[in-house]
């Protein structure tokens, strides 16, 4: 799944969905797309086959109405919460912290004592 995050979400988030696996990159990531109008970031996101993912229910809800009203598509759009999903500082470097400590032990145990994967 390719991913953008809206510009509230920090990029710290889409190198913790990239992680597992996802295609993700935020809009703080990209010079390009930084501070564009909301139609704007889901037509770029649409071009590349991505889909938004937003706390702005209501401007990317009208955004969908119309798109669809105008016989048009996207790539989708995912709305999140802060209430539902908080994503502190804290909470973000306390997973970027265990993600890390994650991959060292994996490596560790991948590789003989002494050798590195290169």
């Amino acid at each position: 799944m390719k991913l953008l995050l809206d510009e509230m979400h920090a990029p710290g988030v889409a190198v913790l969905v990239r992680d597992p696996g996802y295609d993700a990159i935020a809009v703080k990531e990209r010079a390009d797309l930084i501070g564009q109008p909301d139609d704007d970031l889901l037509r770029a996101a649409t071009a590349d086959g991505r889909a938004v993912v937003t706390e702005n229910v209501k401007d990317f809800a009208v955004l969908h109405r119309r798109i669809v009203a105008e016989g048009q598509q996207h790539s989708g759009i995912v709305f999140t919460h802060t209430r539902r999903f908080p994503a502190p500082r804290r909470t973000l470097r306390a997973g970027v912290a265990a993600r890390n400590r994650t991959r060292s032990r994996s490596q560790s145990r991948s590789c003989p004592s002494g050798l590195s994967e290169s």
